[in-house]
C-alpha cells in the first residue's frame, strides 16, 4: 500500500510536520463537475482531493515538496473541461491532471494529455477511457464491462432473462448501453426494448412505457445524471412492479434522497466503500475505507460516496508516481503509475500495467441494495420458478 495513502487516510492527529516553502512544489491540476448535472460527482471529488492534498502537505509533503492542486469546475461542460486542461497544461504547467467528472469530458481532453504527454488520472467510468490504450490516459473507477457483466449475472441468478434498457445521452450513458448490448447474450438475457433520453430529462414516462410494453420483467438504467433518481419515482408513478438495476452511477445517497421511497430495492454495482463497515477485518481494503470514510465524513458532515474516492485515488496515484520516480518529471511519473501493483485505495487494489490503464479486477465491486434509504450488500433472492 502507497505510504501516502496510509498517512493521508490515517483517522488519528496530523503530523506536525512542516513543508518548506523554499521547496518547489508538485502542482497537480484538477477539473471536476462541482456544479451543474454532474455536481453530486464533481463536489465530493473535489473535496476528497483538497483534503487529501491539505493532509499530505501537513505530513511534510512528498519527498520534501509541497503538493498544489488548482481545481477548475468545469460546471459539467465538455467544452470548458477543454479549455481548462489546455490552460492547466500551457499556463499552469502541471504534472498531471485528475478528472474530469464525467466520460464525456475525459474523452475530449484525452487526445489533448496524451499529445502533450500530461498524466490523465480520470474519475470518469466509461471503458472506451482506456481502451483502446493511451499512453498517458488512465482511470480510477471500475470498468464499464465488469459493472455490465455483474448486473446481468445477478438478473440471471433471479431468473430475468428478459430486460428493458434506458440510458442516458451521455458518454457514460452509451458506453454502458454498448456494453449490456454486447455482453447479454452470453450472459443469457435478451435486450427486448433499449431506450435512450436526454440527460437533463424531467419526465421518463414515455421510455419506461416503451419499455414496458415489451413484457419486460426488469428494467437497467445507465446514466449518472439526477434523471437517474427521476426514473424510479416515474416507475413507481406508473405502477411499474419489475425491479430497477442501476449503473455504478448510482453510488451516492444523494441519489437515493432524491428518489425518496421509490428508491427502495433499486439493486446496483458498486465498489466497498459504501458497505466498508461490513467487511471481514481482513478484507485488503478495510483499513483504508474505514479511515477515508471517518476523515472525510467528519470534515465534510455528509456521508463519503464513491465518487470522492475515485478523486482520492486519483490523486494518491499520482503523488505515489512522484514517491516512485524520485520527482516530477512527466515521464518518470507516467511509467512509475504504469508499473503500480497492489495499490490499495478507496475504489479497489490497483494492478496497472502496459496492457491495462483501469487496473481493476472484478473483485473491485460489490452488489448492494436499498434498504430503509441506506446502502447494503445485495442477497439475491431465489431465482422464480418458471
Amino acid at each position: 500500500m502507497s505510504t501516502v495513502i496510509r498517512w493521508c487516510v490515517c483517522a488519528g492527529a496530523v503530523a506536525s510536520a512542516v513543508v518548506s516553502l523554499a521547496a518547489e512544489p508538485i502542482t497537480v491540476g484538477a477539473i471536476f463537475a462541482v456544479t451543474g448535472p454532474a455536481a453530486n460527482l464533481g463536489l465530493p471529488e473535489k473535496r476528497s482531493a483538497e483534503l487529501q492534498v491539505e493532509r499530505v502537505n501537513a505530513a511534510g509533503g512528498v519527498l520534501g515538496r509541497p503538493v498544489r492542486l488548482i481545481v477548475k469546475d468545469s460546471g459539467s461542460s465538455p467544452e470548458k473541461a477543454v479549455s481548462f486542461c489546455k490552460q492547466l497544461i500551457e499556463e499552469d504547467g502541471v504534472l498531471a491532471i485528475i478528472g474530469p467528472s464525467t466520460s464525456g469530458e475525459t474523452m475530449l481532453i484525452k487526445p489533448v494529455c496524451e499529445q502533450e504527454g500530461v498524466p490523465l488520472i480520470s474519475c470518469a467510468a466509461a471503458e472506451v477511457i482506456v481502451n483502446p490504450l493511451a499512453r498517458h490516459v488512465f482511470k480510477t473507477p471500475q470498468k464499464d464491462s465488469q459493472a455490465a457483466t455483474l448486473i446481468l449475472r445477478t438478473l440471471k441468478k433471479r431468473g430475468l432473462t428478459r430486460i428493458g434498457v434506458a440510458s442516458d445521452n451521455t458518454g457514460f450513458g452509451q458506453a454502458g448501453k454498448k456494453q449490456l448490448a454486447d455482453l447479454a447474450a452470453a450472459e443469457g438475457i435478451a435486450i427486448a426494448a433499449s431506450e435512450t433520453y436526454d440527460q437533463a430529462a424531467t419526465d421518463l414516462s414515455d421510455i419506461l412505457a416503451k419499455l414496458r410494453a415489451q413484457n419486460i420483467q426488469a428494467v437497467v438504467n445507465w446514466s449518472v445524471v439526477p434523471a437517474q433518481s427521476i426514473l424510479p419515482r416515474n416507475m413507481r408513478m406508473l405502477g411499474m412492479k419489475e425491479p430497477l438495476f442501476q449503473s455504478h452511477g448510482f453510488g451516492s445517497l444523494r441519489y437515493v434522497e432524491q428518489a425518496g421511497e421509490a428508491a427502495e430495492e433499486i439493486v446496483f454495482p458498486c465498489g466497498h466503500l459504501l458497505v466498508a463497515a461490513e467487511l471481514p477485518a481482513d478484507h485488503p481494503q478495510k483499513a483504508i475505507l474505514m479511515a477515508y470514510k471517518t476523515a472525510y465524513e467528519e470534515r465534510f458532515k455528509e456521508e463519503a460516496n464513491s465518487f470522492g474516492g475515485y478523486a482520492w485515488d486519483a490523486l494518491a496515484i499520482v503523488l505515489e508516481g512522484v514517491r516512485k520516480s524520485g520527482g516530477s518529471d512527466r515521464a518518470k511519473v507516467r511509467d512509475a503509475i504504469e508499473g503500480l501493483q497492489g495499490f490499495a485505495g478507496v475504489t479497489g487494489v490497483f494492478n496497472y500495467s502496459p496492457a491495462d490503464h483501469g487496473g481493476l479486477s472484478l473483485e473491485a465491486f460489490e452488489m448492494l441494495t436499498v434498504k430503509n434509504g441506506a446502502f447494503t450488500v445485495y442477497r439475491p433472492p431465489a431465482a422464480a420458478t418458471p
